[in-house]
């Protein structure tokens, strides 16, 4: 009899415990598959060629761990008093900044910086932080396969953030035509894909911070505790070339890491760059092979390929200019992260058409330094092509003592009142008198193809590395 009366109190309680649970919050409830986790590998810049290789993953979790999808649960008015706007993406830029293609009457140049409001990715476009990359895939994923994209002010007008330069916005898709529209910064917050910036000072604040702490309690992403499949944990500073180029001497006989693709070779030296959205520009950088890497690790640095770099940056003394050295291939530990990587192929040089003028006058603002830059100074080593050169003098290094240290011919060049000059080593000419070679240049009219230099005093001068990346044309 007592245990009878023993299992009737339990069934009691057991049936007491199940109806507490039955009380379900206002928002909808869903199976923990409504967490993202098809992110995919990026193929690179929009502009960009080749194949990628490379795997990405998202959150895993218990089947039975509850995820509420906020994104899908706020709904878009489409009569309230904000601004709103349907646009198509320019760029991409990293997780929380897009630039969107608008009408004038939104912005005079057709083009809108958006920051995306409440929250803050990890950073993907200075120095490499963990969960950068993927936060930046995941957004280009969700808007690369949307049915519409609409952007939304916070109030009644465009707000500009700190900077000045972008746009403070809400960014809304249809993952298909027949759907309705998710608010993706809420999206990125619940998939623990970012921090918490002013999350609860704005229209959404109340979605924004439930998605951040149901992200924290469920221990995604950034909060799982878990590496990041995107990120490197080596001892390499995980940088962009845009980083590199600005603060090289911050980064002095520092191991560095960074993505490229791999544009032209001269003997132990190849030449790279990588496409900064932000920007629109290239920069470059020079890498010396050494003599440790062979087979395997030669054919990675191979033109043409999309490549992982590891080495130590230094000032070449005889170069006048910044390079990357010390690379190295353990073949037996292929994913070791002080390695280099092959990460896709089939790539060309970007060869950038360049107008001489503005190639020489152009200041390009970068917006966390708060200043302006030559345009020759950020492209260093990167691609270009130029047209329309006329030849009007020329001259032997040996006489110039400011590109002391460089063998070969310097060809003084005009375009519409801007003065270039091209550099030509002796090993890019053919064999025999560097005089002959000269006087046959003078008065002619090219187009080339070369390699933005480090800069000589005034000038940022162009290196062409083969007599094929010059065309004689008609003026």
């Amino acid at each position: 009899m007592r245990r009878i009366h023993l299992i009737t109190i339990c069934l009691f309680l057991m049936t007491a415990l199940c109806a507490c649970g039955g009380s379900t919050p206002a928002e909808t409830t869903v199976p923990v598959t409504a967490v993202d986790s098809s992110l995919r590998p990026s193929t690179g810049p929009s502009t960009g060629s080749g194949t990628v290789s490379g795997t990405v993953s998202g959150t895993d979790l218990p089947e039975s761990a509850p995820f509420t999808d906020y994104a899908a649960g706020l709904v878009l008015d489409m009569n309230s008093e904000t601004l709103k706007q349907e646009v198509t993406v320019k760029t991409y830029v990293d997780g929380d900044t897009t630039h969107f293609l608008v009408p004038e009457s939104v912005s005079e140049n057709g083009v809108l910086k958006a920051r995306y409001l409440a929250i803050n990715t990890p950073e993907s476009t200075g120095k490499i932080e963990a969960y950068g990359k993927t936060a930046a895939l995941f957004t280009r994923e969700k808007l690369e396969n949307a049915a519409a994209i609409l952007i939304e002010s916070d109030d009644g007008k465009w707000n500009p953030d700190s900077n000045g330069e972008r746009m403070l916005v809400w960014v809304w898709y249809k993952p298909a035509a027949d759907s309705a529209f998710r608010n993706l910064n809420l999206e990125i917050l619940q998939n623990g894909l970012a921090l918490a910036n002013s999350s609860a000072q704005n229209r959404y604040g109340e979605a924004c911070m439930q998605a951040l702490e149901q992200a924290r309690s469920l221990k995604l992403g950034l909060y799982s505790g878990e590496k990041d499949p995107n990120f490197h944990y080596g001892e390499a500073h995980e940088l962009t070339l845009r980083e590199i180029r600005l603060h090289p001497e911050k980064y002095e006989s520092q191991k560095v890491a960074f993505e490229a693709v791999i544009t032209r070779q001269i003997d132990g030296t190849v030449y790279v760059e990588e496409y900064d959205p932000e920007l629109d520009l290239y920069f470059g950088m020079a890498v010396y092979l050494g003599h440790d890497l062979s087979g395997e690790g030669l054919a990675i640095m191979s033109v043409g390929n999309r490549v992982r770099i590891v080495g130590t940056l230094q000032y070449y003394e005889a170069g006048e200019s910044w390079q990357v050295s010390g690379l190295s291939y353990r073949a037996m530990r292929p994913q070791d992260p002080g390695n280099i990587q092959k990460l896709g192929e089939g790539y060309a040089p970007a060869y950038v058409r360049t107008d001489p003028q503005s190639f020489v006058s152009r200041k390009v603002e970068v917006p966390e330094e708060k200043q302006a830059y030559d345009y020759g100074f950020l492209t260093v080593d990167s691609t270009l092509s130029m047209e329309g050169l006329l030849v009007k003098d020329v001259a032997f290094t040996m006489s110039k003592d400011l590109f002391s240290g460089f063998d070969g011919l310097i060809l003084s060049c005009e375009k519409e009142g801007a003065s270039l000059l091209l550099m030509l080593s002796r090993k890019a000419l053919e064999s025999g008198s560097l005089t002959a070679q000269g006087e046959a240049f003078k008065g002619k009219c090219l187009n080339i193809k070369g390699l933005v230099a480090p800069p000589r005093d005034i000038y940022h001068p162009i290196k062409i590395l083969s007599l094929n990346d010059i065309e004689i044309v008609d003026p």
